[in-house]
């Protein structure tokens, strides 16, 4: 707890001299510049006690607890269905290419339109292969 203590002083202060320094260096009399200087300091006063280190900790704690459920949840196998999924969507937006270039007639574009979807079929097998390999 000390050490987020000190952390917690240690921004405190790094925030107090950029105040500082921001209001010293503004072209402003010296009266007025101490006066906002006061003023700035009093507001970071304010502002740090306001904090609730109990709650950031919580708050924190919760996050990496939530992070860590995900990750334990991202397994093999469940990265393989969601690529077998993908492969299928894939494969189908290669179809509907290959469709439409028949239906349009065009030789050329429907010998790519095939090309393109076997080489989808191509890649999207190598990926799952290797999946299912590791």
């Amino acid at each position: 707890m000390s050490k987020r203590k000190s952390g917690m002083g240690k921004l405190l202060v790094g925030v107090g001299i950029g105040a500082a320094l921001g209001v010293l260096f503004a072209p402003k009399k010296g009266s007025e510049t101490r006066k906002e200087l006061k003023e700035k300091i009093d507001e970071l006063i304010a502002k740090a006690k306001e904090i609730d280190v109990e709650e950031v900790k919580e708050n924190v704690t919760l996050k990496i607890e939530e992070i860590k459920l995900e990750l334990s949840e991202l397994d093999k196998e469940k990265v393989l269905k969601i690529a077998k999924q993908k492969a299928k969507q894939i494969q189908t937006m290669a179809e509907e290419l290959v469709s439409y270039a028949v239906e349009k007639g065009t030789p050329i574009l429907e010998k790519s339109a095939n090309a393109v979807r076997e080489k989808a079929i191509d890649v999207t097998k190598e990926v799952l292969a290797k999946l299912e390999k590791e």
